[in-house]
């Protein structure tokens, strides 16, 4: 089906002082905006995104991939000596169609060479509020761990027993299909219950992620271990992913084949790891922080209107 106009002419106008607020936001604090790539020949092996392949005939006719994220990219180029940077682009991801969900989508991403993701967080908060700020609406901030989450939404221990979960959220409304794993249970925990819980008022930072649901973040020690990691929410609505990244390139790797297993238990297509990221990692990664923000969704969030989609210029039809 073509793509329909989504957005008014008021909220594309809104669209744009956003971005002229971000690039400004960025430059003030001298962060260098880049450009990747948006094919390459390998792709993601999260088990939670699919990527959209792409034959190329002048690159041999070789299966390529649209990025889900510019992250691999971003962190070669860190290796390669440019210090903080960001990015605006448009990021492709198969199977996401949804009120809140668009298979393309504008995300902004930036590193921060020598912050933790508490440095990040602050960061973080400091832009999406001023955003907020300039479009007329206030919003506090508020911060809590992922045990404190569910422990408030669910008297729950996450990284205890959860035997109780699938109950607690039948009660709740939340049907829990049959033979889901411990951390996609908690997720259809945290996806629906937990965050709806958020003050609508508030960026809620939930932080300390299960080591299991690292991804490509640092290991904090301590008992439980925890990730370096952080999503931040208005309301409801995801709209960040940080971490303070991990730099062990065989860790990398480990992590990468434990995904790639769980896609070959599962069935699902398994695409090509990207050996430049891994290389550009075990040639020295300097310690930063990093997230992705959906800038879609913050826009959509600034105007006041309860679907991606609106705030878009073209948008892709359910």
């Amino acid at each position: 089906m073509p793509l329909s106009a989504s957005a008014s002419l008021a909220v594309l106008e809104l669209r744009a002082r956003i971005l002229a607020h971000v690039r400004a936001f960025f430059a003030e604090r001298g962060v260098l905006e880049v450009d990747t790539p948006a094919l390459s020949a390998a792709a993601t092996s999260d088990p939670a995104l699919d990527s959209i392949a792409a034959r190329v005939r002048a690159l041999g006719d070789v299966t390529h991939y649209l990025h889900t994220s510019p992250e691999y990219a971003m962190k070669r180029l860190l290796t390669a000596g440019t210090g903080h940077i960001y990015q605006i682009c448009r990021v492709f991801r198969d199977g996401e169609l949804g009120r809140w969900h668009q298979p393309e989508f504008l995300m902004l991403e930036w590193y921060r060479v020598g912050f933790t993701e508490i440095d990040l967080m602050d960061e973080l908060e400091a832009l999406v509020v001023g955003v907020m700020r300039a479009c007329g609406r206030r919003l506090s901030s508020r911060r809590v761990t992922y045990g404190q989450a569910f422990e408030q939404a669910l008297n729950l221990d996450p990284f205890g027993d959860i035997g109780a979960l699938p109950k607690l959220l039948g009660d709740r409304g939340v049907e829990t299909p049959p033979g889901l794993a411990r951390d996609a249970l908690l997720d259809l925990a945290l996806s629906t219950v937990v965050v709806a819980a958020f003050p609508p008022d508030a960026v809620t930072f939930v932080h300390d992620y299960p080591a299991s649901q690292a991804a490509l973040a640092e290991i904090k020690p301590g008992r439980p271990p925890v990730a370096a990691r952080f999503e931040a929410f208005v309301g409801g609505i995801e709209l960040a992913n940080g971490f303070r990244e991990l730099t062990n390139a065989a860790e990398q790797r480990r992590r990468f084949e434990a995904e790639r297993k769980t896609r070959r238990d599962a069935g699902r297509p398994l695409p090509p790891i990207d050996e430049a990221f891994l290389a550009a990692l075990a040639a020295g990664l300097p310690a930063c922080a990093g997230v992705a923000l959906g800038l879609d969704r913050l826009v959509a969030l600034a105007a006041g209107v309860d679907n991606v989609a609106a705030a878009m210029s073209f948008a892709h039809p359910l």
